[in-house]
């Protein structure tokens, strides 16, 4: 990298920013794309503000956006740059760097590559501003100095970068799809469980449970090893179990937890407070574990319900929503025990659900191949990152 001469970004851009005014929002008009608007890798459309075509020409005599051109967040996610490839809509901008190419000796794909690396990112956290909300200033972004090398290489990388993002992005897009088949699925197979169409018999978890508790009220003592682990609702997703920044119980203090909540495989797991209230999950680890009072323990009768049924009846949109409707906690939301004894599911028959079940283990298995490709190509990127830009 060092054969590569280092250069300031705006000495070989024209780089800018959007409008520093607040013009009147209007009903009718032109979107004024912010921050906001360009955190997902496009531009947004969904929720924005809309400007006169006054406002609309004023603000673009000095920031309008060209077809090749990079924007990019400054206030709160900063970064995520995006090169505007075509106009969905005509817009204006409003805190975004705005960057344009006039020089041919660099490259637009390779200039936004090096704005998603760890070099730019190390950068913006040493120089950003603001507490809660972040922010870089124009003067910091053009001063952000980067290696270039000749036109050739910056193309090159930016193909090869670019070629495994695109892979990266259509795995991402198959493990969306394949979550969306289970969902549908799930609808296709028992209707709606809020407003049960189908007239399957309606049940209280406590009938469809042979046992629901949770785990400890107390904060036992717990360590970065150990033999016991200790789960709460920030180790459980809804696509399995998080494991990032796991703690450990010695033996005495899990035993004690152990003897009344004791979660086994294929039990079902059910965070009931803070704000991932009314996430399930099914219990994988063959392993015995220690439970904070933030996850609910909910032993299937396996006689009349599915663990797949019971984890995704739970996490149906509509049923989701019903449920948190009546949760209760001022600062914190929750469910208590009671309350969840209290839930009412349908309860089809166990043939259809066995059915479902092997529909969504046949699905997650394809899942699963998918995620290792998808993590594979993330390793790969990250990778190829490293050795250009770091």
């Amino acid at each position: 990298m060092s054969k590569w001469e280092m250069v300031r970004l705006g000495d070989v851009c024209d780089v800018r920013d959007g409008t520093h005014d607040s013009p009147k929002y209007v009903n009718q008009g032109y979107p004024l794309i912010t921050s906001k608007n360009v955190t997902k890798g496009y531009i947004d459309f969904s929720d924005v503000n809309l400007i006169s075509y006054y406002d609309y020409k004023e603000i673009n005599k000095r920031s309008k956006v060209d077809v090749g051109d990079i924007i990019m967040p400054m206030i709160g996610t900063i970064g995520q740059p995006i090169i505007i490839s075509n106009f969905e809509r005509p817009f204006a901008i409003k805190n975004v760097a705005l960057i344009k190419f006039n020089n041919d000796h660099v490259h637009n794909i390779y200039v936004k590559d090096i704005l998603k690396s760890t070099i730019f990112k190390k950068f913006v956290d040493r120089i950003s501003r603001g507490g809660t909300q972040k922010f870089i200033a124009l003067k910091d972004i053009r001063a952000f100095s980067f290696p270039l090398p000749p036109l050739h290489i910056q193309q090159k990388i930016a193909s090869i970068l670019d070629r495994t993002s695109t892979l990266v992005e259509k795995r991402k897009e198959q493990v969306s799809k394949l979550d969306m088949l289970v969902k549908s699925q799930f609808i296709k197979t028992f209707g709606d469980p809020v407003t049960n169409p189908m007239g399957w018999e309606v049940v209280t978890l406590s009938v469809a449970c042979k046992k629901i508790t949770d785990g400890t009220h107390f904060s036992p003592k717990s360590y970065k090893d150990g033999e016991y682990k200790y789960i709460t609702a920030k180790n459980i997703k809804q696509d399995g179990f998080d494991f990032t920044n796991l703690t450990y119980v010695n033996e005495s203090v899990h035993k004690d937890i152990y003897g009344r909540c004791n979660p086994e495989y294929r039990d079902v797991l059910y965070i009931k407070d803070g704000v991932t209230t009314g996430i399930a999950q099914i219990n994988t680890l063959t392993e015995g574990f220690s439970l904070l009072s933030s996850v609910a323990l909910l032993k299937p009768n396996f006689d009349t319900i599915s663990e797949y049924y019971l984890r995704d009846v739970l996490n149906n949109q509509m049923m989701y929503t019903k449920i948190r409707a009546n949760m209760g906690g001022a600062a914190i939301t929750r469910l208590t025990v009671a309350k969840i004894k209290e839930i009412n599911i349908p309860l089809p028959p166990l043939a259809l659900q066995t059915r479902f079940a092997e529909f969504v283990q046949a699905t997650d298995k394809s899942k699963s191949e998918t995620q290792r490709s998808l993590d594979n190509l993330e390793l790969l990127y990250k990778s190829l990152m490293q050795q250009y830009f770091c």
